[in-house]
């Protein structure tokens, strides 16, 4: 009978390995082969050798683009968290009907193009657009502002896109604040306030955290919505990528630039574990 309990555990155990299977596979074929095909570009083409990190190093045209680049999703990550932080709290304490209407609100976004959203704060945004024409007709200014083709347009459109996926895991982690922890604050002599200062907005860090490294390592890849408002001024990493292999088929330098976007997001992932601890995400502590 302990014979068959084993044998029958061996085949559980086959059949666990058999559905985990498709997960490494997927890995390797989708992600890591790719990964090292790059790679194996940026050192062999033109010809082999490390002239492609070279001219990266010595170019301050792509130095720009990678400070330009750091510069915009850092300024996107700032804000996008804050302005997700006010929607995930009014969320959090909002009645049942508001839930309701915020979240209509915060999924909606999801359900369009990127490549809508851009049009559309490119025909709000442009000089003649109702932006810059309402407050012409208000009187506060006198002449259009430049608000598209420039750094701060894709800082705008960047900002619209990455508000909702800041929005989640900030409301994932508010939601596990316990309401006794607040009412016993409250309870104490503690102002709203000071609750909120001294007691809510340490235990929702590791929320910030995620909502940041989240918008941050998405704002690295982004490509459409910088291509269309930054209008060519305001070219990021994804988009130079995209023109040293199919404007210019320079395609060793553009593989070189990949790997250095792929390093980033790494250098990003390892930062925010170490700022946070990844025990603070899995629930575990150190």
């Amino acid at each position: 009978m302990t014979l068959a309990k084993g044998r029958g555990g061996q085949g559980t155990l086959r059949i666990y390995a058999l559905l985990i299977l498709p997960l490494p596979l997927l890995i390797v074929v989708g992600y890591l082969l790719p990964t090292l095909g790059v790679l194996g570009w940026s050192l062999s083409l033109p010809k082999v050798g490390l002239q492609n990190y070279a001219t990266i190093l010595d170019s301050a045209a792509i130095q720009t683009v990678i400070w330009r680049t750091l510069r915009i999703c850092l300024l996107t990550t700032v804000i996008s968290v804050a302005i997700a932080y006010l929607i995930a709290f009014r969320w959090r304490f909002a009645s049942a009907r508001g839930r309701l209407l915020i979240e209509l609100f915060v999924l909606l976004p999801f359900w369009l193009s990127m490549l809508i959203r851009a049009f559309a704060w490119l025909v709000l945004l442009r000089n003649d657009g109702l932006v810059n024409q309402s407050l012409m007709g208000l009187g506060l200014v006198d002449e259009p502002l430049a608000l598209v083709r420039n750094e701060l347009g894709a800082l705008i459109g960047m900002v619209h896109f990455m508000v909702p996926y800041a929005v989640l895991p900030l409301l994932s982690s508010m939601r596990q604040v316990d309401d006794s922890l607040l009412r016993a604050s409250s309870s104490l002599g503690a102002g709203r306030w000071q609750t909120l200062r001294e007691v809510f907005l340490p235990l929702t860090l590791p929320g910030v955290a995620a909502a940041s490294a989240t918008v941050f390592v998405f704002s690295l890849g982004c490509f459409v919505t910088p291509a269309l408002l930054g209008g060519g001024k305001a070219a990021m990493l994804a988009e130079s990528i995209y023109i040293q292999m199919f404007q210019l088929s320079n395609w060793g330098l553009g593989a070189a630039l990949s790997i250095v976007l792929m390093a980033m997001v790494a250098v990003c992932a390892v930062v925010f574990g170490k700022l946070v601890g990844f025990g603070r995400f899995t629930g575990r502590q150190a």
